[in-house]
């Protein structure tokens, strides 16, 4: 079983956390792993009730298709559904989506511990080119975003 490093007995990471658990049921990482450890894990990289929130439900935007309404009416703060939406890729290029989380301190913290996740390759079973592409990627991303 995976670690929790957060406190589920604050109600709004709790709500973060079933919220996430349910919309990604079912859901498998690159390691075949369920999706929840991989937002666990980036959650156990960051501090402050925010910070986790926005860890727990970094993808659901992206994967989910949940939509800002629908958080708002979870009642989620403005500020972390602003994050999610930052994390949440668009047809923007990379550099410039990137460059618009740096200039959100919750969604750049979030943004790098899910690098720093998706960036071991210890996690995978079989590591291919692409998976070294994406390492070396997210190692240039992590120091644009800590610059």
């Amino acid at each position: 079983m995976i670690e929790l490093r957060f406190d589920l007995e604050d109600p709004w990471i709790k709500k973060a956390y079933e919220l996430a658990l349910n919309l990604h049921r079912g859901q498998v990482d690159k390691s075949g792993k369920p999706y929840i450890h991989h937002l666990i894990e980036v959650a156990n990289q960051v501090e402050g009730r925010d910070a986790i929130m926005v860890a727990l439900l970094h993808d659901a935007m992206e994967d989910q298709g949940v939509t800002t309404k629908f958080l708002q009416n979870q009642g989620f703060e403005c500020n972390v559904i602003e994050a999610i939406v930052l994390l949440t890729k668009t047809g923007d290029d990379y550099i410039s989506y990137i460059m618009k989380i740096k200039e959100n301190p919750l969604a750049r913290v979030v943004k790098i511990a899910d690098m720093r996740h998706n960036s071991d390759l210890s996690r995978l079973k079989n590591i291919s080119e692409k998976d070294i592409e994406r390492k070396e990627k997210y190692t240039k991303s992590i120091q644009l975003l800590s610059d």
